[in-house]
């Protein structure tokens, strides 16, 4: 696997390599999240059914106030996305565009750095 270069990683930004289907399980995250005082997860990613609804549920119960960037997850196929959007939402994580994400991120203090 390779990140987009696109996406524009600075080297000041962690990296999490997964080995199962939540980014919790067996990583470090929550514990780099807990230790930067982080208290709300935005999650994206591929595949709906799987990785991305594994890595809701284990943020909420790890306490994380959880959100799923509706328009920015994927599934191999459109009726095991849509019925996991509609559970995980119903059940987990409130859902929110992408537009919406930007709005919020253009409010919070820029972090100094390279």
């Amino acid at each position: 696997m390779e990140i987009d270069p696109r996406l524009g990683r600075l080297p000041r930004e962690p990296l999490i390599t997964k080995s199962g289907a939540s980014a919790f399980f067996g990583t470090s995250l929550q514990a780099m999240l807990v230790s930067a005082r982080v208290d709300t997860v935005f999650v994206a990613g591929a595949t709906t059914s799987g990785c991305v609804r594994a890595s809701v549920i284990d943020a909420v119960q790890h306490g994380f106030n959880t959100f799923l960037i509706t328009d920015c997850v994927a599934d191999r196929a459109d009726g095991p996305h849509k019925a996991n959007l509609f559970d995980v939402t119903a059940k987990y994580a409130d859902p929110i565009s992408v537009e919406e994400v930007m709005a919020y991120l253009e409010t919070r203090p820029r972090i100094p750095g390279p």
